[in-house]
């Protein structure tokens, strides 16, 4: 346990500038010099993550002040770091955007250093007043170097780099070309999943242009603690429970996951898209976010797991929705052509697809009555993100949660709780012992 984690935190000026492409190639590149890269995710998003774990072969863990509170994040890095290799935390939004979840809060959390990612379209040597700026912003964390993005010539860099060098403390340790071709492709809810990515283009552009052995030192500078290593302590298996897990479903906090294993839950996969039933013997069900929009017609072909998965629920057996599970739980979902496809039916409403964002931030739920996941008062924390909206939901149907915005959510029907709020049980861990309790 000696010595500190070898860590970077790379975030960026702004959204769009870079931030998400440059942190995959530095985790690529890094891993193809035979370094264990392991990737974090500062803030709620999911998709990042999947993209991280495609890079790197690690899963990635999301780090969020503001969702999770501090003594999780800490005890997160700490635990999942590795004690030989880096770790790479993607940022959020810009560098200071998000308040306690952005990430400069997170770098003085952690005592990461900061990679800023730059993008120099448009501007030369006015680069260097806004890296300063970033700079002396807060002086909390460190911004040790800089990647600039889009560089358009030689000549631009020249002017970039004697500028950056004549006001700025932080370095510049590596600059990409405007026309180097890499870019993510973008869907409704961020970034594509990203199978089609080519990782080995990518860990070469990186190594081409970013001075990777000065990134592996500015690493070993990180001033947070040493790694641990440390599992958390597991129950025997007592409850068997189904996890919907395909195209249509894949958004979960992984730490959610395994505090349900460590509760005692058996966590078996089953895919609501491509088989015909649910695996046999389950005492309840999750069913994350994700994209069912995008497999609605294949979802409404399958009748015979719809009609499992009603019966389930009517059975009065736990079952836990979250926004694309539980638009998959309502009666039909509207596609952005008006097309309806039946889906599983709980819940007598439709979602219908917009085309523009309907609900978007992070939310504190306060139960208004004893669920599985914890008694009333209680308060749950979470994110909304999601492009769809439900029918007026029945008077009859109950709310089990009010939001911090004071709209009513989180739909029970039989056992069945579900809504559009992605839950982290970071603060509150009692929610995986009551979800697996209410299923023995």
């Amino acid at each position: 346990m000696a010595g500190n984690i070898p860590a970077v935190i790379v975030a960026g000026t702004h959204s769009g500038c870079g931030k998400t492409t440059l942190a995959l190639g530095i985790m690529a590149a890094l891993r193809g010099r035979g370094v264990e890269v392991q990737p974090f995710k500062c803030g709620p998003d999911f998709i990042d993550p999947t993209l991280h774990r495609q890079v790197t072969g690690r899963i990635s863990r999301n780090l969020d002040v503001r969702m999770c509170g501090a003594d999780f994040v800490r005890r997160t890095f700490v635990t999942h770091a590795p004690a030989a290799g880096i770790s790479v935390i993607e940022g959020v939004m810009g560098l200071f955007d998000g308040g306690q979840g952005s990430a400069a809060h997170l770098a003085a959390l952690l005592g990461v250093p900061v990679i800023l990612v730059v993008d120099v379209r448009s501007a030369a040597e006015s680069v260097a007043a806004v890296i300063h700026g970033f700079e002396t912003l807060d002086k909390g964390i460190r911004v040790a170097g800089i990647i600039l993005n889009r560089v358009g010539s030689p000549r631009h860099l020249q002017l970039i780099t004697e500028a950056v060098r004549n006001h700025c403390r932080a370095e510049i340790i590596g600059a990409l070309p405007r026309d180097s071709g890499i870019s993510l492709p973008s869907r409704h809810l961020g970034l594509d999943m990203g199978a089609e990515m080519d990782q080995d283009r990518l860990a070469a552009l990186m190594a081409a242009h970013l001075d990777l052995d000065r990134l592996e030192q500015l690493a070993t500078t990180a001033t947070g603690p040493a790694a641990n290593g440390i599992d958390a302590p597991r129950q025997e298996t007592v409850a068997r429970l189904g996890l919907a897990r395909d195209e249509a479903f894949c958004f979960y906090y992984q730490d959610n996951l395994d505090m349900l294993r460590a509760a005692g839950a058996e966590i078996v996969p089953f895919s609501p898209l491509h088989d015909d039933n649910l695996p046999e013997n389950l005492d309840g069900l999750y069913l994350g976010g994700g994209y069912p929009e995008l497999h609605a017609a294949l979802l409404a072909e399958n009748a015979s797991m719809r009609r499992d998965i009603l019966e389930f629920s009517m059975s009065g057996r736990p079952v836990y929705a979250e926004c694309g599970g539980f638009m998959y739980l309502c009666k039909a979902i509207i596609d952005t052509r008006g097309a309806e496809h039946s889906m599983v039916g709980v819940y007598p409403v439709r979602a219908q697809m917009g085309r523009g964002l309907r609900r978007l931030g992070y939310r504190q739920a306060r139960l208004e009555r004893d669920t599985f996941l914890g008694r009333q008062g209680g308060i749950c924390y979470g994110h909304e993100f999601h492009y769809s909206e439900i029918d007026p939901m029945p008077e009859d149907v109950e709310r089990a949660f009010v939001l911090d915005d004071g709209r009513f959510e989180g739909y029970v029907r039989a056992n069945t709780l579900a809504g559009y709020v992605h839950l982290h049980w970071g603060r509150t861990p009692d929610a995986a012992r009551c979800f697996v309790q209410a299923m023995i």
